[in-house]
């Protein structure tokens, strides 16, 4: 197949325009192609588009940007909510396998299941020592400890999808323990919901589309998420509120800030594009003990 040829910015807006988009103003709409890639700014049209690749009447330039905005600053704050996460988590995994295994404990095959793979384990954790060669701590290690890391420095060069494959490898007494003490849930949910969180992580750190996606993994046990939604922004949503390791914060201070953000943009996005619930305000609360 012959590879499409380069057009010009004000081509690519016309291109929309013949497709049964309303560009109010084409100069502006070539501003906004000179900021964000064609590409990636057509994957917002998807709800609009019909069979023949043309889009629903009524259908704005100015709405599509709008959608944009929204999914940019909405990727922003799940990120800033991931991060929290993830440095909980391994602030928490730390603490539980030094206590039970001691400072160099994930070393030894022995203390996790009979699925881990240890060897690869060890050598993907080596690459990120490598690649964190010219770090402080990682230099103080290498220096001053032969290149050993206790789990509590160790940890802080684990990806969110080594935290994850870290906690499924444990052995499984430790995994309900584990997944009680600090989730208040069973292995099955926790291990579930890490990985939707990882995709979800994965997503936000390169920019990537929330709106209107179908996601790959689907989060176990989620009360509030029905079956054809599973795949959906609100289950992957329902998720991070899971695993969020303040329940007051996330009620008093994340879920207002998404609520506000929800409103600005209500004008111009549809709550059944990402399946959130009219009521998903009051839905997605967590329980605080």
């Amino acid at each position: 197949m012959e590879i499409k040829k380069a057009t010009t910015y004000r081509e690519q807006a016309e291109k929309i325009e013949q497709r049964g988009c309303c560009i109010e103003s084409v100069d502006d709409a070539v501003r906004c192609l000179e900021s964000i890639n064609y590409y990636r700014l057509s994957a917002y049209f998807l709800p609009f588009r019909k069979q023949d690749g043309s889009y629903n009447a009524g259908t704005s330039f100015s709405r599509i940007v709008q959608i944009y905005e929204f999914d940019r600053l909405l990727r922003r704050s799940l990120f800033s909510a991931l991060e929290e996460i993830e440095i909980s988590m391994r602030a928490r995994l730390a603490y539980f396998h030094a206590h039970k295994y001691g400072p160099t404990g994930y070393l030894i095959e022995s203390n996790f299941s009979p699925s881990h793979k240890h060897q690869r384990f060890l050598e993907t954790f080596n690459r990120e020592v490598e690649h964190s060669s010219n770090v402080l701590f990682v230099k103080h290690h290498q220096d001053c400890y032969d290149g050993v890391f206790p789990i509590w420095v160790a940890v802080e060069l684990f990806s969110f999808g080594m935290l994850s494959y870290f906690y499924a490898d444990l052995v499984l007494a430790d995994q309900k323990l584990f997944a009680c003490q600090y989730y208040k849930t069973i292995p099955k949910n926790l291990k579930s919901w890490l990985r939707c969180t990882t995709d979800l992580r994965n997503i936000c750190a390169h920019y990537g589309r929330l709106y209107y996606r179908i996601f790959s993994a689907i989060p176990a046990n989620i009360e509030e998420v029905e079956e054809k939604d599973e795949r959906s922004l609100w289950a992957a949503f329902l998720a991070v509120r899971n695993l969020y390791p303040n329940p007051q914060k996330w009620n008093e201070e994340f879920l207002p800030s998404i609520k506000e953000l929800f409103e600005k943009y209500s004008s111009a996005i549809q709550l059944e594009h990402i399946s959130f619930p009219e009521d998903w305000a009051e839905k997605a609360i967590a329980k605080e003990e």
